[in-house]
C-alpha cells in the first residue's frame, strides 16, 4: 500500500548551554530526515535550535550553522525561560505537520524516529512519546525519582504512561488546536500528553534505548525543579476541569 509523505517534519532542540552538544545534534537530525525524505516518508524538514539565553558558545555555533544551512532555524530567548518556555517556543515555531521535540545531547538513535513515524501512521495516532527500556545509566536517585513522578502523574491525572518526562514526543501539529500549553518548568511533557488525551486525541508509546547525558549538568531532579512541577500539577488539575473532548 502506498503512503503519502507527510508534508514537513520539524525537529526542534530546547538548548541552554548546549555548545558540546548542539552541532552533534544537529549532524544526528539531518541524516534522519534525509533518510526520511529518501524514503518517501516526509516531503521536507526543518531543524530549530530554541537557544533559552545560553551564556557559553551555543548562540554562536547556532548561527553558524543556520547561516549553512537554510533548514536549520534559530529561536533566541533574550531571558532564560527554562524547558517549558523553550518547549513552547519550539512548537510555536514550528511550520511542519509533524513535530518533533528532543534534548540536544541526543538521549536515543535518532534513527528511531523512523520507528515513530511508522507508529504513528499506522495506528493514527495524534502523539507518540518514547519510554527508555533501562534507566539505571543514569543514575538511583533520579531513577526513584522519575518512578514517583509517572505514579503522580498516573493519580493525578489518570494517565499511564512509562516515563512521561522523557525528551522524545512526536506531535501532529492540528493538537494545538486545541492544545494550549501553559507550564513554564518541566511538567510541561506530562501537561502536553495529559491536554492531549482529555481533548481526545491518541496517545501512543514505545520504547527506546537510553543513553545518558555525559557532558553538561542536567537540574531535573534539583529542589527548586520539584517544587514547581508540583505547583505546575495543581494548577493543570484545576484546568483540565474545563476540558471537553473535541474528538
Amino acid at each position: 500500500m502506498e503512503k503519502d509523505p507527510f508534508a514537513k517534519l520539524s525537529v526542534f532542540f530546547p538548548m541552554w548551554n548546549e555548545q558540546d552538544y548542539i552541532e552533534r545534534a544537529i549532524d544526528a537530525a539531518r541524516e534522519e530526515c534525509e533518510d526520511l525524505l529518501a524514503q518517501g516518508d516526509i516531503a521536507d524538514y526543518e531543524m530549530i535550535v530554541v537557544d533559552d539565553a545560553s551564556t557559553d558558545a551555543t548562540p554562536e555555533i547556532a548561527a553558524a550553522l543556520a547561516a549553512q544551512d537554510p533548514r536549520v532555524r534559530v529561536v533566541r530567548h533574550e531571558e532564560n525561560r527554562k524547558l517549558g518556555g523553550s518547549m513552547k517556543s519550539g512548537f510555536q515555531a514550528a511550520t511542519g505537520d509533524l513535530v518533533l521535540y528532543t534534548d540536544a545531547d541526543l538521549p536515543f538513535d535518532m534513527h528511531d524516529v523512523h520507528k515513530a513515524i511508522r507508529l504513528l501512521r499506522y495506528y493514527d495516532a495524534d502523539v507518540v512519546s518514547a519510554y527508555r527500556f533501562d534507566r539505571t545509566g543514569e543514575g538511583y536517585v533520579r531513577t526513584v525519582y522519575s518512578f514517583f513522578y509517572n505514579l503522580m502523574v498516573r493519580v493525578l491525572f489518570g494517565v499511564r504512561m512509562r516515563d512521561i518526562n522523557f525528551a522524545f514526543k512526536l506531535c501532529r501539529t492540528r493538537i494545538f488546536d486545541h492544545v494550549e500549553l501553559k507550564s513554564e518548568g518541566s511538567f510541561i511533557d506530562a501537561e502536553l500528553v495529559v491536554k492531549a488525551q482529555k481533548y481526545g486525541y491518541s496517545v501512543i508509546q514505545f520504547g527506546v534505548d537510553y543513553f545518558p547525558r555525559t557532558r553538561g549538568i542536567s537540574t531535573l531532579s534539583s529542589p527548586g525543579v520539584i517544587f514547581k512541577i508540583l505547583g505546575e500539577a495543581r494548577q493543570l488539575r484545576r484546568e483540565i476541569r474545563k476540558i471537553t473532548p473535541v474528538l
